[in-house]
């Protein structure tokens, strides 16, 4: 019996890492209500993301368990399919060729910020590329750790990059009159219980197949298909309760920032002027092909503008939910950044860039 239970790989969490999590969300919580109060736009992501991130850099060791993480991903991913209609699927036939520009916008941003770093900021031209790399930053630091690149670095210029976009992007649409200049509400119909159930089940079973055949971020868009397939049919009408998707919001926002607890001040400190810097490049390539988007085609400013932000899935889609925005463009078209950067990162890295002990010698 004692062998049986010594196999088992479950363990219950530590007093410490209990009380981590419960600070996380009580600090993302505050965070998120008072941005929400204040009606500002993305109240609840980004004012939890910016309260956690606060009090991870004063030295918090802010966290967010696995199965938690997960929770808030399957929640967020409900919530985005139950916005789904037959107008926003009618609108796929666009997707093509707004897809095909957003891969050359990623292959100019990742060069161009990449240049600026080696120019200005003298970095290798290995850890340049992976930094100016937009998403998919678990396989960045693959590469990262397997060529020798600046892995501190790279994990600043990213992390600021998703943080940044998130805080400001919500103030931008909101000040350029293409957003709520206040938050919206997060009222919306409630599906039945047993709607609510068929929209768990489902958003699960999704979820756990696109896992079994690695799909990327299979905890969100499993979830969202899910939801999507079930809000599309016309099978379930409503959503999650008010709690449920606001619990999604602040989640994301909590899990955003703590990532900084993760970084000494030192480090944060020493790269932030690289961080900044090249994240106005990536801004500025991204906003002429926003510009060629929104002038050639029918799609809404706002929807292009967050579909074609260089910034973190999970982050983007939880944007799009509270701004009202097409969750089915930006959700395809991040996927897309993902897999455009996951398959041509290594390939770049491979033919332009060298090691960290190759500059050193």
């Amino acid at each position: 019996m004692k062998q049986i239970t010594a196999s088992l790989p479950f363990e219950w969490p530590s007093r410490a890492k209990i009380l981590s999590t419960v600070e996380t969300l009580a600090i993302g919580t505050a965070g998120g209500l008072v941005f929400l109060f204040a009606n500002l736009p993305g109240g609840l992501i980004s004012g939890s993301m910016i309260a956690v991130g606060i009090a991870a850099i004063a030295g918090r060791q802010l966290t967010l368990p696995p199965i938690l993480t997960q929770t808030v991903l399957v929640l967020l991913g409900i919530s985005l399919g139950s916005v789904v209609s037959r107008h926003l699927i009618q609108q796929v036939s666009a997707y093509p060729l707004t897809i095909g520009l957003l891969a050359l916008a990623t292959f100019c941003s990742t060069f161009g910020s990449s240049y600026y770093l080696q120019r200005i900021h003298g970095w290798d031209r290995t850890s340049a590329f992976l930094a100016g790399s937009p998403g998919a930053l678990s396989q960045i630091t693959i590469l990262a750790v397997e060529r020798g690149a600046d892995l501190p670095g790279i994990a600043v210029v990213q992390t600021m990059r998703v943080i940044i976009l998130t805080a400001a992007l919500p103030m931008v649409l909101a000040l350029a009159g293409v957003a709520p200049s206040a938050a919206p509400s997060l009222a919306t119909t409630i599906a039945s219980p047993l709607g609510l159930l068929a929209l768990v089940a489902a958003s699960l079973a999704a979820a756990l197949l696109l896992r079994l055949v690695k799909f990327p971020a299979s905890w969100m868009f499993g979830a969202m298909i899910g939801s999507s397939v079930l809000h599309g049919a016309g099978w379930v009408e409503g959503g999650l309760p008010d709690w449920g998707r606001g619990m999604a919001l602040v989640g994301i926002g909590a899990l955003i920032g703590s990532r900084f607890a993760r970084m000494r001040i030192k480090t944060l400190a020493g790269h932030i002027n690289a961080a900044l810097g090249s994240f106005a490049v990536a801004i500025a390539v991204s906003a002429i092909f926003v510009g060629i988007v929104a002038l050639t085609t029918q799609v809404k400013f706002s929807d292009v503008v967050v579909a074609f932000a260089p910034g973190a899935m999970d982050a983007m889609l939880a944007l799009a939910l509270t701004l009202h925005i097409d969750p089915i463009f930006v959700g395809a078209h991040h996927l897309s950044r993902f897999v455009f950067v996951t398959i041509a990162t290594p390939g770049i890295v491979h033919l332009f860039g060298r090691t960290q002990d190759d500059v050193d010698d």
